[in-house]
């Protein structure tokens, strides 16, 4: 065979066993991931025991881009000196890097960052660790604006809602302050939104968001796993509050994951991947 036939096919067999990458196919694989706080108290479910499980969960998906809840910078940042084709990027909730971060994770060979940034759930968003509404800690939104190889364009937000049963009003007005921001964003802008909202499908704050975005567990055509997500260390779900919420693309599969070594897990809750394929050429 001649060398130039010969290296075409080699070419293409790599591409083969790569798999196509986001700007071939027009996919893009989302996830969202609660990691839970580094603990010393979680005994033998501490960071330090599930560390190496929860680099192999993402490495095994091998998600596009992750948003994370309660991550803090070590973890971060042992998740990237495990998974160097990641980069991450946020800022913990009182504006610093001493506490839990709305971590985004993207593989920086196949996105780019035009723009990120934060804002606060509280009567004044632009300030750094605000707090109003009754909320016990201050809660956030990270967010980017991603390109893709082949030029195309979407926003990301994720976000943690509060958790306490009595929260309900405040995750309303949570929900209100984020449809409120992605209004000022192009109306034909694809969008994903991704985080733990503390919150069943059947709360008003789903209902609320639901009006504008798309809940990918409820559209799409193929599910796997549990619907439920969050399980203390159990392995058994108990509630669906991590969603992956979106416009401006389709949904060719969503699963829960609930990837574990024996009774250890990588997370007390399961992450949820989207497979989104965009509805529009770029």
């Amino acid at each position: 065979m001649p060398r130039s036939l010969l290296l075409a096919a080699c070419v293409a067999a790599l591409a083969l066993i790569a798999g196509p990458s986001l700007a071939d196919d027009g996919t893009l694989r989302v996830m969202t991931f609660n990691v839970r706080l580094p603990m010393a108290s979680d005994g033998p479910e501490r960071w330090e025991a599930r560390r190496d499980l929860f680099v192999r969960t993402i490495r095994e998906q091998h998600p596009d881009v992750v948003g994370t809840q309660e991550l803090y910078k070590e973890q971060g940042d042992y998740v990237v000196s495990k998974l160097p084709e990641y980069t991450w990027f946020g800022m913990g909730r009182k504006g610093d890097d001493g506490d839990e971060h709305m971590g985004v994770f993207y593989r920086r060979d196949k996105l780019r960052v035009l723009q990120s940034g934060n804002f606060w759930l509280s009567d004044t968003p632009d300030v750094p660790g605000s707090i109003t509404w009754g909320n016990e800690y201050p809660r956030m939104v990270t967010w980017a604006r991603f390109q893709t190889k082949d030029g195309r364009r979407f926003v990301l937000y994720d976000t943690h809602l509060p958790y306490r049963e009595q929260d309900e009003a405040i995750r309303e007005r949570c929900a209100t302050l984020i449809l409120k921001r992605l209004g000022k964003l192009p109306a034909n802008e694809p969008f994903v939104l991704t985080g733990d909202f503390n919150t069943g499908p059947e709360s008003k704050a789903h209902a609320m968001l639901t009006q504008h975005l798309q809940d990918a567990w409820l559209v799409s055509p193929r599910r796997s796993g549990p619907h439920k997500t969050y399980h203390d260390f159990t392995g058994k779900p108990d509630r669906r509050i991590d969603w992956i919420l979106m416009r401006g693309f389709g949904v060719e599969d969503v699963r829960t994951v609930t990837t574990h070594d024996g009774k250890l897990y990588p997370s007390d809750h399961f992450p949820v991947v989207a497979d989104l394929r965009w509805t529009k050429s770029p």
